[in-house]
């Protein structure tokens, strides 16, 4: 699994740059191609100015998986909000994929199908 990450107006800690390894490290369980040597993520992440105490870290993690791009961005106070927020949203997204492209997910998919058709 290739991990590529960017900060831009901060640099994260140590214990922040662990804390998202193994929270995108996570995302690997849902499905096995995101282990595959085809895919990587790319982690971006912003310090903005705002209003809002919110907003201040936007991050944007985008998966990219063999004919498949997933991406999924947040806007919270902390790093650690933003990543759990993110990869809330790529979990439905990955297992979506899986079901739709791995060959145990179209056999699943075509049972579901005849079932609802009785």
């Amino acid at each position: 699994m290739n991990i590529q990450h960017f900060e831009k107006g901060f640099h994260y800690s140590d214990k922040e740059l662990l804390l998202v390894a193994r929270k995108i490290g996570k995302l690997a369980t849902y499905c096995r191609r995101v282990k595959d040597e085809g895919s990587y993520i790319r982690v971006e992440a912003e310090r903005r100015n705002t209003k809002k105490q919110n907003d201040t870290i936007k991050m944007m993690i985008t998966v990219e998986l063999p004919s498949k791009t997933l991406r999924s961005e947040s806007r919270k106070a902390t790093v650690e909000e933003a990543v759990d927020r993110c990869t809330e949203k790529l979990v439905p997204q990955l297992q979506k994929y899986k079901d739709l492209n791995t060959q145990r997910g179209r056999v699943q998919v075509g049972r579901k199908k005849s079932r609802s058709a009785k």
